[in-house]
């Protein structure tokens, strides 16, 4: 089982979240003995504020078994349509497409995509499976 790990579940974990962190934590266990887990380099990126260097990010990720994947062509097409279907409904701006960005490559590449955004990403990629802390 493949487990898609959004930015705001690991930032739970990491800074650490007195409301989410320990939910969080226990959710990645559970995702981590079920399988591997994933992100890409959008969520890598929104990571790397909160460490003073690449390398230590690196090994925390390394750590906890993340790899990370590359955003294929097909996974940047889909992003971009339902970006387009979100604005079009009225979506307001508040939605950047590294949202879509995340939502497409969980869609496309992993069984589930954990995060505590779901009411989102459930609209918009409906054939994903949501794990939530």
């Amino acid at each position: 089982m493949i487990t898609f790990v959004d930015t705001n579940v690991l930032l739970d974990v990491f800074l650490p979240d007195p409301t989410h962190g320990d939910r969080s934590a226990e959710a990645l266990e559970r995702a981590f003995s079920e399988g591997s887990l994933v992100i890409n380099g959008l969520v890598y990126a929104e990571l790397s504020p909160q460490f003073g260097s690449r390398k230590r990010l690196d090994g925390v990720l390394d750590q906890l078994g993340l790899r990370i994947l590359e955003i294929e062509r097909e996974v940047a097409f889909d992003a971009g349509k339902a970006w387009k279907a979100y604005r079009k409904s009225g979506g307001k701006r508040d939605r950047i497409l590294a949202d879509f960005l995340i939502g497409a490559h969980a869609a496309k590449r992993a069984d589930r995509l954990l995060t505590r955004d779901r009411g989102f990403y459930k609209r918009y990629f409906k054939s994903i499976a949501i794990l939530k802390p």
